[in-house]
């Protein structure tokens, strides 16, 4: 399991360039008008539960608002924060965020309004600092069975009492025009890079029925899966 968790480390620091022309479906991700309608629509929703997230933890605050206070305000911890496609959302809802990736490559790419952290999720523990949010998106689906427990275990580590965690993942049903894409074996996927270069990968994709021990409010839609709640 260690060899296919490097492997994994690998693709996504060796795909951090091309990684942004997935989600904004350019190049060989380019998809056609109906289907690129669909995508956009579903980003949207997931986007809106975030923001309505956010608002319901405004209002549930025992302090009165502040004036100009961004609507999450707190802290936010990000895992696996990539790029920055979520994590540019997320300066705009938080006071601070710290953004966690296990590669340089794609930090590099993320916004300079959050603080970087390189390191390794699988070993990384927060040090001495607890968060009000702990967000993630398209995580989750890459951690191993047998690894879950200890993943959940990071995340309460990570909270402060009261905090709440959002979530945003591959729906069951994925993304059909995925490229590059083949099933190898159970929670196992084989990824081409535009290069042709390939590598396998962990991925499981969860539905809201496997989070029956956590206080989290997940739904679906064509592409997503996301939500939020108390762990």
């Amino acid at each position: 399991m260690k060899d296919l968790l490097d492997e994994q480390k690998r693709y996504y620091a060796a795909r951090a360039p091309e990684y942004d022309d997935w989600w904004y479906r350019r190049g060989r991700y380019e998809l056609e008008p109906d289907a690129l309608a669909r995508w956009w629509e579903d980003v949207a929703e997931a986007d809106a539960a975030l923001e309505e997230f956010a608002l319901k933890l405004e209002a549930s605050s025992a302090k009165p608002p502040t004036p100009g206070k961004k609507a999450m305000g707190g802290s936010v911890l990000e895992l696996a924060a990539g790029t920055g496609i979520w994590t540019r959302k997320l300066v705009q809802l938080a006071d601070r965020v710290v953004a966690v990736d296990a590669n340089r490559e794609t930090l590099a790419l993320n916004t300079d309004e959050a603080e970087h952290v390189v390191a390794d999720l699988f070993e990384w523990r927060p040090e001495a600092e607890t968060f009000d949010v702990v967000f993630f998106s398209f995580w989750l689906s890459h951690v191993p069975e047998e690894r879950l427990d200890d993943f959940w275990t990071l995340v309460r580590s990570a909270l402060k009492p009261g905090g709440r965690v959002f979530l945003v993942d591959n729906n069951v049903q994925g993304d059909p025009t995925h490229r590059g894409r083949a099933r190898v074996d159970d929670g196992v996927e084989r990824r081409q890079l535009s290069d042709g270069r390939k590598f396998d990968i962990v991925k499981h994709y969860r539905t809201p029925g496997d989070f029956p021990h956590l206080d989290l409010r997940v739904t679906t839609n064509g592409h997503f899966i996301y939500g939020g709640g108390t762990v």
